[in-house]
């Protein structure tokens, strides 16, 4: 659905220029600028709708929204996370076909609360963001779409999520080979694979789900591994009809079961933080689940694992060991040499033919952001900011970056729940400081450098008694140039919850209101979501 001509209500370009902009056209303004439209940027959107706030516009780069969850579309693809809880807590879904839903059912859950919560009028689809940059003359974010069009904005939430980079292998001669290449976010599904020679590169999440499904129909299919992963047995199953006609008529019995799975899988923390000593028992789950599925002795040795389980992501599949006991499927362990017209060539000159080659190497988990895109006091890019790796206070504020509320930010992620969860307590959070911000007429805040430090190094302190630090591995959760964990949250998600419930102005520099028409009434805030 392609956003109307006209611009919404919550845009005008009434008032001046902002002060040292150039360029041809209006400007446009609005109080709050929402980048993207995954769970990060809808959850947003609604709950400041719900808080009686209208006047924010959602960019989204794309045609539709979606997210991830609209870009990741390749055979197989689904939610690790149980889907009655991987759902906003304020629009339960009782017709989830299965306990782990696939790409397009959650694809099309979130067009519909785009539908139920009226967010069309707010979006602006095919608006890619350049660049934002503060100003400090007028107090408001300068933005700059990818096709030159301009917004002035109060408040920016950044709802850039960090899977949304495609990480692509340096191997040498890449550029020669003649066949097909793409990602597993960029799946060619014009491209028929059947009777091709297919070789698949990486074994993370996304190649654990999309292997199974091809390789039935490639000629030949070789996966290069370069580190197994673990993989434990995916509890999933169908909905039933009864389940799904008891959840729409008695909606308190699909919230039991949310909170039975939320509980449920907060135990892991006791595994990989509390007592990483405790993953022992999960590690002989996981190498039972290799011993049921893979008969052969090689096979079985190359797809085990050396290093403690958890300091990588876990996984979770019942169909990718049978799939590499297929005869068409070789994992190769042996490390890449190069690429020639039509084959990959080993170390040690061996040759594997291939017409199409499958990159299932991951995200740029750690920089999601790519350099220029957001400039803070004094023009300073945020990649600068985050030379020694990337922090925020409470994952959400980053000292020099006024105004700026990134949700899914650093150290947010999560190896054992619901990201939507944390994504709900940030949104609580960032409508707490709007609150403060109207009830004290304040036009910035800026988190204060102590706060974000002491906050930061409580964290650390905290990873490095945690399995991905203890567990003897190299994992995307870790900045490559630092080693320094900026990726997940050292705990329980209740605690988080709780460290973002009550928004302190204390722990920020404060600017007083300089525009009246851009303020953010306090009596339009709202109470926090549940869980």
């Amino acid at each position: 659905m392609n956003a109307p001509a006209d611009l919404p209500p919550e845009l005008s370009t009434a008032g001046p220029p902002p002060p040292g902009q150039g360029g041809s056209g209006p400007t446009q303004y609005c109080d709050i600028a929402i980048i993207g439209s995954g769970f990060a940027g809808l959850g947003m959107a609604i709950r400041l709708k719900q808080a009686g706030l209208h006047n924010f516009a959602l960019f989204e780069k794309a045609g539709s929204v979606g997210g991830t969850w609209r870009d990741n579309h390749y055979p197989g693809c689904a939610c690790d996370v149980q889907s009655h809880l991987y759902s906003f807590s304020f629009a339960p879904n009782p017709d989830w076909s299965r306990m782990f839903s696939p790409q397009p059912e959650i694809r099309a859950y979130l067009e519909r609360c785009a539908d139920q919560f009226r967010l069309r009028p707010h979006l602006r689809l095919h608006h890619e963001l350049r660049r934002a940059a503060w100003d400090e003359a007028s107090g408001t974010w300068q933005l700059e779409m990818a096709d030159g069009k301009r917004v002035q904005a109060r408040v920016l939430v950044s709802g850039m999520g960090g899977l949304s980079r495609p990480a692509y292998p340096a191997i040498a001669g890449l550029e020669r080979f003649r066949g097909e290449t793409f990602h597993s976010q960029h799946w060619n599904h014009d491209y028929a694979l059947a009777g091709k020679r297919v070789a698949v590169i990486g074994t993370g999440a996304s190649a654990i789900q999309f292997v199974p499904q091809i390789a039935p129909q490639v000629a030949h299919l070789d996966l290069f591994q370069r580190t197994p992963p673990w993989i434990m047995p995916k509890p999933d199953r169908t909905v039933s009809a009864a389940e799904r006609w008891l959840f729409r008529r008695l909606p308190v019995t699909q919230k039991l079961l949310r909170t039975g799975i939320y509980w449920m899988l907060e135990s892991r923390v006791l595994g990989f933080v509390v007592h990483p000593k405790l993953m022992k028992a999960v590690e002989r789950i996981a190498r039972g689940h290799i011993r049921r599925q893979v008969t052969d002795p090689g096979l079985r040795a190359a797809v085990t694992p050396d290093y403690t389980i958890g300091c990588k992501r876990v996984l979770i599949s019942n169909d990718y060991y049978p799939a590499l006991m297929r005869a068409n499927v070789d994992v190769v362990t042996q490390g890449i040499d190069h690429v020639e017209e039509d084959a990959i060539v080993m170390r040690d000159g061996s040759r594997r033919p291939a017409d199409c080659i499958i990159f299932g190497t991951g995200f740029h988990a750690t920089d999601p952001i790519p350099r220029g895109a957001i400039l803070g006091r004094g023009g300073i890019d945020l990649l600068d900011a985050w030379r020694d790796g990337a922090e925020a206070y409470l994952g959400t504020t980053v000292t020099g970056f006024p105004n700026l509320f990134m949700v899914v930010g650093p150290n947010t992620g999560l190896g054992h729940s619901s990201m939507v969860f944390m994504i709900e307590s940030q949104v609580n959070y960032i409508l707490g400081a709007l609150k403060a911000m109207g009830q004290h007429r304040v036009q910035a805040i800026d988190v204060r450098a102590p706060a974000q430090r002491d906050y930061n190094a409580g964290l650390q302190r905290r990873l490095a008694r945690a399995i991905w630090s203890e567990g003897g591995c190299v994992s995307w959760y870790l900045d490559p140039k630092t080693g320094k964990n900026t990726t997940l949250w050292p705990g329980f998600t209740w605690q988080f919850r709780r460290a973002t419930a009550r928004f302190d102005l204390a722990d920020y520099e404060t600017r007083p209101l300089m525009h009246p028409a851009l303020s953010t009434p306090a009596r339009q805030a709202a109470p926090a979501a549940g869980a």
